[in-house]
């Protein structure tokens, strides 16, 4: 038996660059994919598997997100009540609700392996999962709940799978060479990143959610700074696997990713959204064939 994942970190103390200047005082995670911020989307999906234990690692200016996720004020509570808006505020209210936050500040050098560091002291002797604040994959059953039942079948790390349609996007993402065990699920022998859609070992990446154990924390004390002098969690998960942890991968089903770090694909994700949402979808069908678009 295997201990049961009750706690989910994500991080969300990155500057945002991409996004600048509207980042600049409000976090990136904040951007809203029609009338919820990004970051929502992904607490949801760790509520939505069950569980209810959020780590938020944050960093400067991200006063935000703990704002977002606290109980609504007395001053629009009145507001919304003497409005008869009682339909929002329950919508509202089940935002804070609905899990229960922690939040980190980030400290130590740069890289995506130190938000996960920071959040040591909360997660002690336990595995937990891992997934990025800026991006989210839409699916049912929710891609943690598929991540968690691997996990409870196989132990070690897991790490989500991405099929990637298009040959020429290989380059962008860390591309696994795989040895297949069952149905959706590949034991990982190599992640080749960022490489030649030519030379890429498959079609599938591994990225956005972890689950991973706490002998973590041990790795990625024993790194040496990586590319960009900075700690990685691929290195953390590669010295593991050399000492012996098995690494698997479950390419997500029924699912869709979201990359909403970049100015492209979170534009993207707010139109596709945005013709799904019943109080816009209509109107904003209308106003998109009503574009010249030559």
């Amino acid at each position: 038996m295997h201990k049961k994942i009750t706690k989910v970190v994500i991080p969300a103390a990155g500057f945002g660059t991409r996004f600048l200047p509207q980042t600049k005082a409000m976090p990136k995670e904040m951007l809203p994919v029609v009338d919820k911020p990004v970051i929502q989307y992904v607490v949801e999906e760790a509520v939505n598997s069950g569980v209810e234990n959020i780590i938020i690692v944050t960093g400067a200016n991200k006063r935000a997100i703990e704002d977002h996720f606290d109980v609504p004020n007395e001053d629009l509570v009145k507001n919304l009540m003497s409005g008869n808006k009682e339909a929002i505020l329950k919508k509202i209210r089940k935002i804070s609700d609905m899990a229960n936050f922690i939040y980190i500040r980030q400290k130590g050098p740069y890289g995506n392996g130190t938000p996960i560091l920071a959040a040591e002291p909360v997660i002690e002797d336990e595995p937990f999962a891992v997934l990025w604040g800026d991006e989210f994959i839409y699916s049912q059953p929710p891609r943690l709940k598929q991540m968690i039942d691997v996990y409870e079948k196989y132990g070690g790390i897991v790490i989500s799978g991405v099929k990637i349609d298009k040959k020429e996007d290989l380059r962008r993402y860390g591309i696994a060479e795989l040895e297949h065990v069952e149905g959706n699920v590949h034991k990982i022998k190599r992640i080749v990143e960022k490489p030649e859609p030519d030379e890429a070992p498959s079609n599938i990446a591994t990225h956005g959610g972890y689950i991973l154990p706490p002998d973590i924390f041990g790795a990625l004390k024993r790194l040496n700074p990586g590319k960009g002098g900075e700690i990685w969690l691929t290195d953390a998960i590669n010295l593991l696997k050399k000492e012996g942890v098995p690494v698997y991968t479950v390419v997500i089903e029924n699912g869709r990713y979201y990359d909403t770090g970049n100015k492209f694909e979170y534009l993207k994700t707010v139109i596709e959204f945005a013709l799904q949402h019943e109080e816009t979808k209509e109107e904003f069908t209308k106003f998109l064939k009503s574009l010249d678009l030559k």
